[in-house]
């Protein structure tokens, strides 16, 4: 939370800044090693609970807890590494050879590659949704658009239509990835849906379908984004061809950007070798006796977990996307500097963050209307996210909690900002001492922050303890130290701010 623009924030003496860094990363590595020592205390009880499996080093568990992570690599291994590798081929060879049909090419291969893993009967899923939204937005009606869309969203979770589509796979593991598939191109179909009801009616109808089809089925994209809007992918892949870049600058940056995706994995893979964070999430006993610094270790792996877990999903599909002339989201930014909910939306998944302000946030009125109109439109575009991700209890607890968030941090800085607060600031604090405030304001958002994180990795159980032992039990022990912590967290994050372009 911070009132303060990049151009306005004061610089800091490089010593306070270097104190800052110390306390935030041995505060990390601390919490850390005192995690790792639980988990090795309590390994054998995790083992015969939860789902320790051998690990990649002889003599390490893994803790297999985490179905995202589990899901994603698995399926790389049989086949989507194979599958996105294969697409790198393709549009080496075709911008090399024969540039005109490179999109019709990558668009015959994205098909192909979805056939082979989801089968006919799961692709043809798929071209039915994009029948139904190609059609209804031809009437240019962006209401009906949206709830033709909002209603295919939601055989999502119709348990007729889910016995049919499961029983079509041998796997559950299949099952899912139909249905992660077809989640993701759903806001591909509303993107395209309502930039062709804003668009001028002269546009070609099988033009639109060709690209429509281009767009839902890019392979880097497809299962599980990042997510570009329609109007960005089709101005991106119809720029005028340039001359082909030479081999040598494709493999330095191919051979660079692997690199770091292969350490973003290493790191993910040793964070689940030495601390089980998400066997230990799963069980309401261990998370009631975890020695305090144990307890802000899982916070902290838990929520570091996640953010290193889409560096490495988003950081492949990113590089073939940019080897493609797309300019793909900026990657996550580390979710240890994050010191705001409206930090944490604009970039953490920018991708998906345009995508609500574009679809959702602007059309109803956004800020531009008064506070009334942002408030709702701001709670739909969480109400939407809360109901894509699948509208779960726990979705919800967290699209409140980040809802009230954003509303109260836009609030305070409105408050702040007013010209009476705003020149009494001014006369009585400088500019130092106002980023400090700033800081320690956006320590307390950071704690919600990461207790609004916590409800929707763990679930609702875990907020729940967090909250009781943190601020209930722990409100004169454990809560004070937390946030002088958070301030450091905070101020690292301000820093980072200043001196980002």
């Amino acid at each position: 939370m911070t009132c303060k623009s990049k151009a306005q924030l004061a610089p800091l003496p490089w010593t306070e800044i270097l104190v800052y860094w110390v306390v935030s990363f041995g505060s990390h590595l601390y919490s850390f090693y005192q995690l790792h020592r639980f988990s090795k205390e309590h390994e054998a009880g995790l083992e015969r609970e939860f789902l320790l499996g051998k690990g990649l080093v002889a003599g390490f568990k893994r803790d297999l807890s985490d179905f995202e992570w589990t899901f994603w690599t698995e399926w790389a291994k049989k086949s989507l590494l194979w599958t996105l590798i294969g697409h790198g081929l393709i549009s080496r060879l075709t911008s090399i050879f024969y540039p005109k049909f490179r999109v019709p090419a990558l668009t015959t291969y994205g098909l192909l590659a979805a056939s082979s893993v989801l089968g006919i009967k799961g692709v043809s899923l798929l071209l039915v949704h994009l029948g139904l939204s190609f059609s209804v937005a031809q009437l240019r009606k962006p209401a009906l658009s949206w709830a033709c869309n909002l209603l295919l969203l939601s055989t999502l979770h119709i348990q007729p239509l889910q016995e049919i589509q499961r029983g079509w796979y041998k796997t559950e593991e299949e099952y899912y990835l139909l249905l992660f598939s077809v989640a993701v191109c759903g806001l591909r179909f509303i993107s395209f849906s309502l930039e062709h009801c804003w668009c001028p009616p002269d546009h070609g109808g099988v033009v639109q379908l060709g690209w429509l089809f281009s767009y839902t089925f890019y392979h880097p994209f497809f299962y599980n984004g990042p997510i570009i809007t329609f109007k960005d992918y089709v101005e991106q892949m119809q720029r005028p061809a340039e001359k082909c870049d030479r081999d040598e600058s494709v493999f330095r940056y191919s051979v660079l950007r692997s690199g770091r995706i292969i350490l973003w994995w290493c790191i993910a893979e040793y964070m689940i070798h030495v601390m089980y964070m998400h066997s230990i999430q799963s069980n309401e006993t261990y998370l009631e006796f975890l020695p305090p610094w144990a307890l802000g270790g899982l916070a902290l792996a838990l929520v570091q977990f996640f953010y290193v877990k889409y560096l490495v999903l988003f950081g492949f599909s990113s590089m073939l996307a940019t080897l493609d002339k797309l300019v793909p989201p900026k990657l996550p930014r580390c979710v240890s500097i994050m010191y705001s909910f409206t930090g944490m939306w604009r970039h953490f998944d920018k991708g998906l963050y345009r995508w609500l302000i574009r679809y959702i946030y602007v059309p109803l009125g956004g800020s531009h209307h008064g506070p009334l109109y942002k408030i709702l439109s701001t709670g739909l575009a969480f109400g939407f996210v809360c109901l894509w991700h699948g509208g779960h209890d726990y979705l919800q607890y967290w699209a409140l909690m980040n809802w009230a968030g954003v509303l109260v941090e836009n609030g305070l800085k409105s408050f702040l900002s007013s010209s009476f607060i705003h020149s009494n600031v001014k006369q009585n604090l400088s500019a130092a001492m106002e980023r400090r405030c700033v800081a320690l304001l956006s320590a307390f958002s950071t704690a919600m922050l990461i207790l609004s994180n916590l409800v929707f990795l763990g679930g609702v159980h875990v907020g729940r303890i967090f909250w009781k032992r943190v601020f209930i039990q722990g409100w004169s022990t454990i809560a004070p130290p937390m946030l002088a912590f958070l301030y450091c967290f905070a101020q690292i994050g301000l820093e980072w701010t200043y001196h980002t372009p």
